[in-house]
């Protein structure tokens, strides 16, 4: 055997656990390509990230990132690209993790364990197969972490970092909160001005540039204009009048509905028979944000009780309930029966397909798919325990490069129910940092870090 052909058999008997482990998942994700074409749709966000891409103007309920996405992969043959393309980086991130951790000391075995959930947890792949920006933000939040955890973090590395993290945030602003977090992380390693100015610098300069092209275009300097109607979305489901007593241009938002019978924070946004529709023009994000502050306020313990009581769905150890039985539709399974797309969006659909979009399930394919489903997961209480081992690991065997991801898995996962509502979309990025955290705690090299870490 020749030397050329030694390197590259060599390689492939280390890693060979990893690569048929991921060949599978790339098999189960062809699955997911055959048997439910060309993507999954889910209710009225999908449509209107695809028209976000035809028309690239920030928007009053989300940031651009993931239609401009869309908008780059256009002139190819339509959605099957796109969620080809979302499959790859989710496929990808995996290796990436998987990398970290041999580099890390973790032996192949280890790190194939530790990977595992981001190649075969069900929902990941669903997200990914599915027209919205979730599989985009949890490949570009866990990249731009990735970037951070070396032993020595460069100038060159903290830029990828924060334009990673920068570019997560535009994809759904609650990347805000791992940005933050990560500024944190670099100021308490003291890695150096020029390692901290490029990360801030790469990060600022994305979102400044788009805030201002938000103020440009609606006089509004923000990501979004929905960060005050969410917040009373939240306090929409406690908040008693009596009690904050609203000033009078705010009495409007009062919610009318006995505590006890208020639905969840979504439906105060949607639903034709919220107060907010009753306010009108450019002040209503003000106005409403002015309301859930003063509910806070003045009933903070109602406010941390109703946020807290959301979370008791991470104890729920089935991901999802079946589909309605008379309905049949729930968003995050793998639909039984096709649906024809609503006249209000089949056209902005069909658009971008360049034919008819509507979801079509080929069987055997679906069935096998919709099969594994049932059992292809991680519990999100065992997430917990495993976050929780995680953070416990890193801090008795002083692996401080595993805080970061555990802490923003603990954020990214916690945050939404207090800002807006919880919804199982939301805990997809802690999955991947999850797995990120406990393979860097259990790494047998030593996790001090240089760039001046006292660990």
């Amino acid at each position: 055997m020749t030397a050329p052909a030694v390197d590259v058999v060599l390689p492939v008997k280390r890693h060979r656990v990893f690569i048929v482990v991921l060949m599978l998942a790339l098999a189960l994700r062809g699955l997911a390509m055959l048997g439910y074409q060309p993507a999954l749709w889910f209710w009225a966000d999908s449509f209107a990230y695809l028209t976000s891409a035809a028309q690239p103007v920030p928007g009053e309920f989300r940031p651009l990132g993931y239609s401009l996405f869309l908008a780059v992969l256009a002139p190819g043959p339509g959605l099957e690209l796109v969620t080809a393309v979302q499959h790859l980086l989710g496929l990808a991130l995996a290796v990436a993790v998987y990398a970290l951790l041999r580099r890390q000391g973790l032996p192949g075995w280890g790190a194939t364990l530790v990977a595992a959930p981001l190649l075969y947890d069900e929902f990941l792949i669903l997200l990914e197969h599915m027209i919205m920006a979730d599989a985009l933000f949890v490949v570009l939040i866990t990249c731009g972490i990735l970037a951070l955890l070396r032993r020595r973090i460069t100038p060159a590395a903290a830029a990828a970092g924060g334009t990673l993290l920068a570019l997560a945030t535009l994809t759904r602003t609650i990347g805000l909160v791992a940005f933050l977090l990560a500024a944190g992380h670099l100021l308490l390693r003291r890695c150096g001005w020029r390692v901290w100015r490029n990360f801030a610098l790469a990060g600022a300069v994305p979102l400044l540039a788009y805030a201002t092209w938000m103020a440009a275009t609606s006089g509004t300097f923000g990501l979004t204009r929905a960060d005050g109607l969410f917040l009373w979305g939240r306090t929409a489901t406690f908040a008693d009048c009596a009690v904050i007593r609203p000033e009078p241009e705010l009495a409007p938002l009062c919610p009318r509905t006995p505590v006890a019978s208020r639905p969840a924070p979504p439906f105060w946004l949607w639903a034709p028979w919220s107060p907010i529709h009753a306010v009108r023009g450019e002040e209503r994000n003000a106005l409403a944000g002015r309301f859930a502050w003063a509910a806070i306020r003045a009933q903070p313990v109602d406010y941390l009780t109703a946020s807290g009581y959301d979370l008791r769905w991470l104890l729920r150890w089935e991901r999802t309930t079946d589909p309605d039985a008379a309905t049949k539709r729930n968003p995050y399974w793998f639909p039984l029966e096709e649906r024809p797309l609503q006249k209000s969006v089949r056209a902005v659909a069909e658009a971008y397909e360049g034919g008819p979009a509507a979801t079509r399930i080929i069987e055997p394919y679906a069935g096998w798919l919709r099969a594994y489903q049932r059992f292809g997961y991680l519990p999100f209480p065992l997430l917990m325990v495993v976050l929780a081992a995680a953070l416990v690991l890193a801090g008795a065997r002083r692996r401080v490069d595993a805080l970061l991801p555990g802490l923003a898995a603990a954020a990214l996962m916690l945050a939404p129910s207090f800002l807006a509502g919880y919804d199982i979309r939301y805990v997809a990025p802690a999955i991947p940092l999850t797995c990120l955290a406990l393979g860097l705690a259990a790494a047998r090299r030593d996790g001090r870090q240089e760039n001046g870490w006292a660990g």
